[in-house]
């Protein structure tokens, strides 16, 4: 789920780019009071190649909606979100980042730090969230935010006119919800994130598989492992967003809107994804992809 976060560190890539590949990923309708309706489509942050996710329902669906619903509205933006970072990520006197992580995953930990090109020096004054983002992102490899759908959605949302788009978090909000965590659930996202790089490839690999082909169940399996299985991770950036975003989206749907929700797919996933949670309202929820 770090990968929710690491899209916001990512800078603009070259223009040309690998051949697309083709994508059916999960989408659902949901129809409320009055015949109102919403659409759930679940998205990937980020991705090695850009993928061709259009298709008749979801196109229809954007034609249809008035206002597109997503995490954060300025993924393109790559100096608003270096600036939402830095003006988060900075405090004086922090331990040197080795001391913030148990003895076993020490080696790893200068493994990446070696292959993000990063120095000790350069952690001096990095709280452990934005170290743990920082070392996510370069164990990334070839993913890039560039390619992912969030961006996507966002621009074909910009080529209809008129059409209102609402970020739930923003990019200062999303990185506020690492940067409120108490010290020790830091170092468990730190952690985390080491623990995982070993085998970041093969599952970034696996969860972009899922997402294009419209599996949920390895996606919310995803959602079951790593630092989401840490339970206080796992209620301040899981649990507690998916329950917010619930009551977002009815209460738009109250006020006569037509959302179009674009979220990781990851939140659409199990018994707290929002398809779930916006049946147990009451809503008519149903995957038409």
């Amino acid at each position: 789920m770090w990968r929710l976060a690491t899209l916001l560190l990512a800078l603009a890539l070259a223009a040309c780019g690998p051949r697309p590949q083709p994508a059916h990923p999960a989408f659902w309708e949901v129809e409320g009071p009055a015949g109102r309706k919403a659409w759930l489509f679940g998205t990937i942050h980020s991705l090695a190649r850009p993928a061709l996710w259009r298709s008749p329902p979801i196109d229809g669906a954007l034609e249809e909606a008035d206002v597109l619903v997503v995490e954060v509205a300025g993924v393109d933006d790559d100096e608003a979100m270096a600036q939402a970072f830095a003006s988060l990520s900075q405090s004086p006197g922090q331990p040197p980042l080795a001391d913030r992580v148990e003895p076993k995953l020490r080696a790893r930990l200068a493994e990446l730090m070696r292959k993000g090109g990063m120095t000790d020096s350069q952690f001096a004054k990095t709280e452990t969230w934005a170290a743990a983002l920082m070392l996510a992102r370069a164990g990334s490899g070839e993913l890039s935010s560039k390619y992912g759908i969030d961006r996507a959605v966002i621009e074909a949302a910009r080529d209809r006119k008129g059409m209102k788009i609402i970020e739930l978090e923003g990019a200062d909000g999303q990185l506020r919800l690492f940067d409120a965590l108490p010290e020790s659930e830091q170092r468990d996202l730190l952690a985390s994130v080491i623990a995982d790089s070993a085998s970041l490839d093969t599952e970034s690999g696996s969860l972009a598989e899922a997402w294009r082909t419209g599996d949920m169940e390895p996606i919310e399996r995803e959602t079951q492992r790593g630092m989401l299985a840490d339970p206080e991770l796992r209620m301040v950036l899981f649990t507690l967003r998916n329950s917010n975003w619930t009551e977002r989206i009815i209460g738009l749907m109250a006020d006569g809107a037509r959302p179009f929700v674009a979220v990781g797919a990851a939140h659409m996933a199990g018994p707290e994804g929002l398809p779930a949670l916006l049946e147990a309202k009451g809503y008519t929820v149903r995957r038409v992809q």
